[in-house]
């Protein structure tokens, strides 16, 4: 996607290159640069740079346990491959990386109802940090909240807008601690985004913390 306008931080994709964020911020930082040919160069100059680096680097002794370790980052995705282009116009909502997760498309989602039409579908990752597929109805809110920690969010289909900008298909909104919004899906279209949190959001009103357990939210 050319028109890609809210982009990934240098310090996003330095540590994806190098291997060192969670699970579920890999997934998501993999699925945007599948849609945003900026960040997928970007992404590659740091490869690129880390790769230059390795072969300068002096050699040292590797423990006996170095080649199981690399291995286990690898099956586990912690050292995924750079996303070629995976979105053909007019045949999929998901990236190819979420839909290696999901099993399929959206037609292979196990949405769950949080209420007032929106849905949710947890995929599994490593417990340091949480993805989800949120399904909001064009126009409706999603309640406003904070953030304990990060939040990276990207949109698939339709689009969002809160107190910062409208964000469409490709964009990825990074919100912090600083950060209290109210996410509300263009009225164009039903909003599909990608979530990825590593703490419990802060919501504001009563009843979304009451529920917030129950939904892992």
């Amino acid at each position: 996607m050319n028109n890609v306008k809210h982009h990934l931080t240098d310090s996003l994709l330095m540590a994806y290159s190098a291997g060192t964020l969670p699970e579920a911020f890999n997934l998501i930082v993999a699925a945007h640069i599948s849609m945003c040919d900026e960040c997928r160069a970007r992404a590659a100059s740091f490869d690129s740079v880390g790769g230059a680096l390795l072969e300068e680097a002096e050699a040292v002794a590797m423990d006996d346990s170095s080649f199981a370790e690399t291995m286990r980052l690898i099956t586990s995705g912690a050292m995924a491959p750079l996303p070629t282009p995976s979105r053909p116009a007019g045949k999929s909502v998901l990236p190819a990386p979420v839909r290696d997760y999901v099993g399929g498309d959206l037609d292979s989602v196990k949405w769950q109802s949080i209420g007032m039409g929106v849905k949710q579908s947890i995929l599994p990752t490593s417990k340091d940090a949480s993805i989800r597929l949120l399904y909001i109805p064009a126009g409706t809110a999603v309640p406003d909240h904070g953030h304990r920690g990060m939040e990276l969010t990207l949109v698939l289909q339709g689009a969002f807008v809160d107190e910062t900008d409208r964000f469409g298909p490709g964009d990825i909104e990074i919100a912090d601690e600083e950060l209290n919004h109210t996410p509300i899906a263009d009225i164009g279209e039903d909003c599909i985004c990608l979530a990825a949190t590593d703490a419990p959001l802060r919501f504001n009103k009563l009843i979304p913390r009451i529920a917030q357990p129950f939904f892992r939210i």
